[in-house]
């Protein structure tokens, strides 16, 4: 068999590395200007090398009956790890997804193909401007994983943004967003209470450190206008390699304090990484 060679190439919005897995067959890691954006196997779309990526999925695990096909809207495509997840698991799955990176589609899909009768359609464009032309009640799921560089566009952080996604999203729907934060977690706090102005349950994933205040990284944020089981959850995320904790009702209040919703003329994106955060070698 030919060995796999790395891939790299420029992209619309930086320099993107393609590189195999010397330890899975076909499976890749996806980097752009040195930052990890995607893992993916070909062999094994259900496998999630990312905590912030099992932490997601088992979101979409509960979401509804096993195996039910849903209509998910994927805001940042990445190599399309979470999409190719829900088309093995949910079979029959209706799902959009919105990469502001032409470039980078283009060289995910070349040489990462998605299966034909997948259920992906892919667009190129900006995340927000799609959201606000898509049709209301349209979406089970809305996954938000958009980083510009290493951080969230300001525009994606604001209460206007989120109306929009509550337009987008049915009744029963839920939406999920990778964010990244670190003590004193102002970003952080201050997107929840941005959801909260339009979804009453909230939940919030992330490493015990990491809400300690130990170290900068990923937390996971789940919003919905109806409850979900946090319960379900909580057992997923506890039985993962590096656990995690989810925090909800009370706790969550107090963790989100006196944080105040963000307005688009407010709007900041998320805070830049230290060095050495998320870089590979």
């Amino acid at each position: 068999m030919t060995e796999a060679l790395p891939v790299a190439r420029t992209v619309d919005h930086g320099f993107a590395k393609l590189m195999p897995d010397v330890d899975r067959e076909r499976a890749w890691l996806l980097t752009v200007d040195g930052a990890p954006q995607s893992y993916v196997d070909l062999d094994e779309p259900t496998h999630l090398e990312f905590e912030y990526a099992r932490r997601l999925g088992h979101v979409l695990d509960i979401t509804t009956d096993p195996g039910q096909p849903l209509d998910v809207l994927h805001l940042g495509g990445g190599a399309l790890t979470l999409p190719r997840y829900v088309a093995a698991t949910r079979p029959g799955s209706r799902q959009d997804v919105v990469e502001a990176d032409r470039g980078l589609l283009e060289l995910v899909v070349e040489h990462l193909p998605i299966a034909d009768g997948s259920g992906m359609a892919l667009h190129a464009a900006d995340a927000r401007t799609w959201l606000e032309e898509a049709p209301g009640d349209s979406a089970d799921v809305l996954v938000a994983d958009v980083f510009g560089g290493s951080r969230v566009p300001a525009h994606l952080t604001s209460v206007g943004y989120v109306r929009e996604a509550g337009r987008v999203l049915r009744d029963g729907g839920l939406y999920l967003a990778n964010l990244a934060d670190a003590a004193p977690f102002a970003f952080l706090r201050s997107q929840l209470a941005t959801l909260g102005t339009v979804f009453e349950e909230l939940a919030l994933i992330a490493e015990p450190g990491v809400l300690r205040g130990r170290r900068f990284g990923n937390a996971v944020v789940v919003a919905a206008r109806q409850p979900f089981d946090t319960a379900a959850l909580a057992r997923r995320t506890a039985a993962d390699t590096f656990p995690a904790r989810v925090e909800a009702g009370d706790a969550l209040r107090a963790f989100m304090g006196a944080a105040r919703p963000v307005r688009d003329e407010d709007a900041v994106p998320s805070p830049e990484p230290p060095d050495g955060a998320f870089g590979i070698g």
